[in-house]
């Protein structure tokens, strides 16, 4: 038999939000995992907010609204603003009564971004790797190394020459850069003076970014750490050689690492050996490197 719809006619009713959670929901433990890291971080949150004044939105909820946007693919913090309006799930993670008011888009980006410049993430991220290895979810010595490029939000109208004044009126309009030639030694962005012109590879063309470097343990696949630096100047051995240093710092007793073609460089070798590290590194075609 055919069901039919029915209009709404309950505008008031109870509903436990709690209830609305499946029992088996993996958010369930990410929550709970969260849970014990914000406890051992309650020191450093007392240290950076006054003792007076105004309260500011938790750090909890700034920094669990991360953890959503990472887990939920959510660009940006306007679009997490306005879900948070009616997805339950997100209050619940939250701990936000549904009758009580969400974040306001410009507020909850200035909170976020004061939060940043204390470099809380770091310590955060520090806590959720330091929580899964005292739960035996990280390996201790079998590791691999890889970086990306991310594109920088400024545009490449932005990039402009060096010894060029930008006066008023010399807003967003048409540019046309054929036949201009470009580089980071002659011209740098208005907005984002830190991002450089690269290209992933040949074919590709070149975009404003920065480069991204992590390093993940082989037992479950997750990272350990993770580093921005600017797309031209450091390269992708060298940052890895500078993470495994600081993840030996940390108590950990690297036996390998593996790595992609553009790791197959003798100072990577060579510094994997010296620190008594077996690189796996895929080899690059034609190159003969002492120690692979």
């Amino acid at each position: 038999m055919r069901g039919r719809k029915a209009a709404q006619t309950n505008f008031i009713c109870l509903v436990n939000v709690e209830d609305r959670i499946p029992k088996d929901h993996p958010i369930r433990r990410v929550k709970a995992m969260l849970a014990e890291v914000f406890r051992q971080l309650n020191p450093e949150f007392d240290d950076l907010y006054a003792s007076k004044g105004r309260p500011s939105v938790p750090p909890e909820r700034l920094l669990g609204s991360k953890v959503l946007m990472a887990l939920y693919s959510v660009r940006s913090e306007r679009q997490f603003c306005e879900r948070l309006k009616y997805d339950l799930l997100f209050q619940w993670f939250l701990d936000l009564n549904p009758d009580e008011a969400t974040f306001d888009a410009t507020v909850f980006t200035k909170n976020q971004a004061r939060l940043l410049q204390h470099h809380t993430t770091d310590v955060f991220f520090a806590a959720v790797v330091e929580l899964a290895r005292n739960q035996g979810w990280v390996s201790n010595e079998h590791f691999s190394a890889d970086g990306t490029l991310i594109e920088s939000w400024a545009s490449m109208k932005s990039f402009r020459p060096k010894d060029e004044q930008q006066g008023p009126g010399s807003g967003n309009g048409w540019m046309d850069f054929h036949g201009e030639k470009r580089s980071n030694h002659t011209h740098q962005s208005t907005t984002d003076p830190e991002a450089k012109l690269l290209k992933k590879g040949r074919g590709k063309e070149a975009r404003l970014c920065f480069a991204g470097h992590a390093v993940m343990e082989n037992r479950n696949g997750l990272c350990v750490h993770i580093m921005a630096t600017p797309s031209v100047g450091k390269t992708e051995p060298d940052a890895a050689l500078e993470q495994l240093d600081e993840l030996a710092e940390l108590g950990y007793e690297i036996k390998t690492v593996g790595a992609d073609k553009n790791y197959h460089t003798e100072r990577f070798v060579s510094g994997c050996r010296e620190r008594n590290i077996q690189p796996h590194v895929a080899i690059f075609s034609g190159r003969s490197t002492e120690g692979l």
